[in-house]
């Protein structure tokens, strides 16, 4: 495994500097910093606490093992006990193959490189596979919270199939010492129903062993891309909202989601098909105002019941910006009304710039880093 540094950890420890994330922000820095007008105001929404789990949970139907788990979530990293998560997800070895995914940087094939990431990132959990926690519970359970991803989409049959299919059961997270489970259901795919009772029973079963259970609310329709004008609704506003109302129905503890990147998704495929779906012209200029992004993640985090269950957006793919393009993210979630990022390809695919791979976790624990340094800035607040 590879080694890392004791004075980066140290390092980590440190408090943002708003200034830096000013300027990742670049021009968007004002337009992003400075929004005051959503259309549903944070006075509505259950904004992340430092005691957020009695004040989300307290009167729910979770048990008290369930209760603690998600304490274990909320309570570790550089975010503990703020009411945020960063966690870092690595089950892309599965989801877009090992070769594609560690190719770059050939040290996550192995395990515990994945773990110790997330432990010198200061994150609040590591997410992955049955078999990368599995290979290592005894020796990591303990030290950071797991979260177990029971279902996945393989890309070995030809041709390629989009479709979650259970990898593992709850009672084998369990066993292993896990905090929480995670699934994803592909809303709007034929698949869609069959996997919606899947994690629903799944979840059920959780909660009864005291797992937390967070869900993947993604989108998955040719219908939802308008090609002729290029844009994509798996990344509307209100799709995106729906599909997080139905994750807390199946009573998803926290939800992920992409970050909404347009709206009007059900008005376009309505646009084709009439029958399809149902909204209400209100959602389009009574809940949100145009397409500011923050006014966008706010309707998501409204779809979560109004913030009772926290949002949490995908980090997205590694780029030539990624430290600008997690930073916007960041602050767009935070501002909403979020609680936090979820980011797997920007941390572990990063090389460092003298090409040294030993250096890989320490280059990746420093875009984990100025994730949570939007969190921990009390310069930036929700909108």
């Amino acid at each position: 495994m590879v080694r890392f540094s004791p004075a980066f950890l140290q390092n980590s420890t440190q408090m943002p500097e708003h200034n830096e994330i000013v300027k990742l922000l670049g021009a968007d820095a004002d337009s992003l910093l400075n929004f005051k007008d959503p259309k549903i105001s944070k006075d509505l929404i259950h904004l992340p606490h430092r005691d957020w789990v009695y004040r989300a949970f307290a009167d729910s139907d979770r048990n008290p093992r369930v209760l603690v788990n998600l304490q274990r979530l909320y309570g570790t990293g550089r975010l503990k006990n703020t009411g945020y998560l960063s966690i870092l997800p690595v089950d892309q070895g599965i989801e877009h193959s090992a070769g594609a995914s560690f190719a770059k940087n050939k040290v996550f094939f192995d395990p515990e490189n994945i773990i110790n990431l997330a432990i010198e990132g200061g994150c609040n959990a590591v997410c992955s596979t049955f078999g990368v926690l599995g290979i290592l519970a005894r020796k990591y359970a303990h030290k950071i919270p797991f979260m177990v991803k029971i279902n996945h989409n393989q890309l070995l049959t030809y041709p390629n199939q989009f479709d979650e299919v259970l990898f593992g059961t709850v009672k084998q997270a369990y066993d292993m010492g896990a905090a929480a489970i995670g699934a994803t259901i592909y809303f709007g795919s034929p698949e869609s129903n069959r996997q919606i009772q899947e994690v629903s029973r799944a979840f059920a079963i959780a909660h009864e062993y005291g797992l937390a259970t967070v869900l993947w609310c993604y989108l998955r329709n040719p219908a939802f891309n308008d090609k002729d004008n290029k844009k994509d609704y798996h990344v509307s506003a209100d799709l995106t909202g729906q599909a997080n109302h139905l994750g807390v129905t199946i009573q998803a503890d926290i939800i992920k989601q992409k970050l909404p990147e347009n709206n009007g998704g059900y008005l376009y495929v309505q646009s084709k098909d009439k029958g399809f779906g149902k909204t209400d012209k209100r959602v389009y200029d009574e809940l949100t105002a145009g397409d500011h992004p923050i006014d966008l993640a706010r309707y998501q985090v409204a779809n979560c019941y109004l913030g009772r269950a926290g949002l949490i957006n995908s980090g997205g793919a590694s780029g030539s910006k990624d430290f600008e393009d997690a930073v916007k993210t960041a602050v767009i979630n935070k501002r909403a009304g979020g609680q936090g990022l979820i980011s797997g390809r920007k941390a572990f695919q990063r090389l460092p710039a003298d090409g040294n791979i030993n250096k890989a976790i320490d280059e990746g624990a420093k875009l984990l880093n100025i994730i949570q340094d939007v969190y921990l800035d009390k310069e930036i607040t929700v909108a």
